[in-house]
C-alpha cells in the first residue's frame, strides 16, 4: 500500500513509474508517464520507443467513435514520427476533435499493467490517460539499479489496479470540534483522513446522538467548491448542502457527510475541464466521458466507514440518487427510508439536472416539472 501511495504522488508530480505484472509475458512491465503535464521533450522520447502506446479508458474510446469491448484500450504509437506534438496526444486523450489516426495503430485491449496505470491516474485525480512503454526483460533489468536506489518506483499491477480498495476499513478519525452553524447551532465537525493522505472527509454531526430518531437522518454530500462556497449557478449543490443541514435538524438531528469527491469523483481540475466542454454543447455526462471518465466516479465505501465510526447503522437518507442507497446497503447500512432534497431549478442548471435525471437515473422529475 505504501508503494501505491508513493506511485500516486510521483504521477501527480509528472514522474514516471514502472508497473510490473508477474503473471504476463511480453509487456508485463510498463514504464508509465501521465499524459497530463507532458512536455514536448518527454513526448519525443516516448514516441521513439518501439513499444510505446497511449492507454485510454473505454469511455474515452467510445467518445472517439472507436469500438472495442474492453475496460481500457492501448493505441500503439506509429513508429517513424520524429516528433509527435504534445497537442496531438492531448487531443487523443481528452480533446473534442477526431482522433488523428496517422499517429496511432488500431486499438487493442489494454494489458493488466496498462489497466493498472489508468486506475492510478484516476486515484491521483489526473486525466485517465497514460503513455506507456512496454519493457522487455533486458530493459526491465536495466532499471533495477534505479529501482533499488529509489530513483524509479516499481509497483505490482494487481495492487495498482485495486488502488481504490486498498484503504477499505483504514479510515482514520483525526480530530473534531463544536462548530455552530448559521442554521444549526448544535453542530460538531468530525474529520476523517484516508491513509494515503490525499483526501479528508468531514462528518457534520447535528444535534445530540442520544436524541436522534431511530432511523438517523443522513445526507451524503460530495464537495463542490464552485457551488458550496461561491454559489455557482451551474448546479444546485450549495442549496442542497444548506437545505440538507436544515432538514436534518428539523428531523431531529443526524449526520451530513461532506465527502471529498469533487465533480462526481473526478476532481476540481477535471470538473473545470468538463465545464469547458459543456459550454461547447455537451451535457454533463458526455463531458465527463470525453475526458475519459464514467458518468459517476464516486465511491461510497468511505461513507460506510464514517457512519460505522459514528455508530450509525440504520438511517433515513436525504437523496435523489439511487446509487447512494445501493452503495450504502451493499456496505451493510440499513436504509429505512428516503427523503427528497431539491435545490432551485434555474435557467443555468436546468440542463445539468435534466441530464442527471435522464442519463443517471436521479429522481428529479418532480423538481424539473415544478419549475
Amino acid at each position: 500500500m505504501q508503494q501505491i501511495e508513493r506511485a500516486i504522488f510521483d504521477l501527480r508530480r509528472g514522474v514516471a513509474v514502472i508497473i510490473d505484472d508477474a503473471t504476463a509475458g511480453l509487456g508485463a512491465s510498463v514504464l508509465v508517464q501521465p499524459v497530463e503535464g507532458l512536455a514536448n521533450d518527454e513526448l519525443t522520447g516516448a514516441a521513439r520507443a518501439s513499444r510505446a502506446a497511449l492507454v485510454l479508458s473505454q469511455h474515452r474510446l467510445a467518445s472517439l467513435g472507436l469500438k472495442l469491448k474492453a475496460e481500457a484500450a492501448s493505441l500503439p504509437l506509429r513508429v517513424g514520427h520524429d516528433r509527435l506534438a504534445t497537442d496531438a496526444i492531448l487531443q487523443a486523450a481528452c480533446g473534442d476533435r477526431p482522433l488523428e489516426r496517422s499517429h496511432f495503430e488500431s486499438p487493442r485491449p489494454a494489458t493488466p499493467a496498462e489497466r493498472a496505470a489508468l486506475a492510478l491516474m484516476r486515484r491521483a485525480l489526473l486525466i485517465p490517460a497514460a503513455l506507456t512503454v512496454s519493457l522487455d526483460e533486458r530493459q526491465r533489468r536495466a532499471f533495477d539499479v534505479q529501482v533499488t536506489k529509489g530513483e524509479v518506483l516499481a509497483v505490482p499491477a494487481q495492487a495498482a489496479e485495486q488502488c481504490f480498495d486498498l484503504a477499505s476499513g483504514m479510515l482514520k478519525r483525526v480530530s473534531e470540534a463544536r462548530v455552530p452553524l448559521a442554521d444549526v447551532e448544535d453542530a460538531r465537525f468530525v474529520l476523517f483522513r484516508e491513509p494515503d493522505g490525499l483526501r479528508e472527509h468531514v462528518a457534520v454531526v447535528i444535534g445530540k446522538p442520544e436524541q436522534w430518531p431511530e432511523d438517523v437522518p443522513v445526507r451524503l454530500h460530495s464537495a463542490c467548491l464552485t457551488g458550496d462556497l461561491f454559489g455557482s449557478l451551474r448546479c444546485d449543490c450549495g442549496e442542497q448542502l444548506r437545505f440538507g443541514v436544515r432538514n436534518i435538524d428539523e428531523m431531529g438531528g443526524g449526520v451530513l457527510l461532506y465527502l471529498a469527491q469533487e465533480g462526481r469523483g473526478i476532481g476540481l481540475a477535471n470538473k473545470l475541464r468538463a465545464y469547458t466542454l459543456q459550454d461547447q454543447g455537451h451535457d454533463t455526462v458526455e463531458a465527463d466521458q470525453i475526458l475519459g471518465f464514467g458518468e459517476d466516479e464516486r465511491r461510497y465505501g468511505v461513507a460506510v466507514d464514517m457512519l460505522s465510526s459514528l455508530d450509525v447503522r440504520r438511517i433515513r437518507l436525504l437523496t435523489n440518487n439511487p446509487a447512494k442507497i445501493n452503495a450504502l446497503v451493499e456496505g451493510g447500512i440499513q436504509v429505512a427510508g428516503r427523503e427528497k432534497l431539491y435545490g432551485r431549478v434555474t435557467d443555468q442548471n436546468r440542463r445539468y439536472l435534466a441530464a442527471k435525471a435522464a442519463r443517471s437515473g436521479h429522481w428529479l422529475e418532480e423538481a424539473l416539472i415544478s419549475k
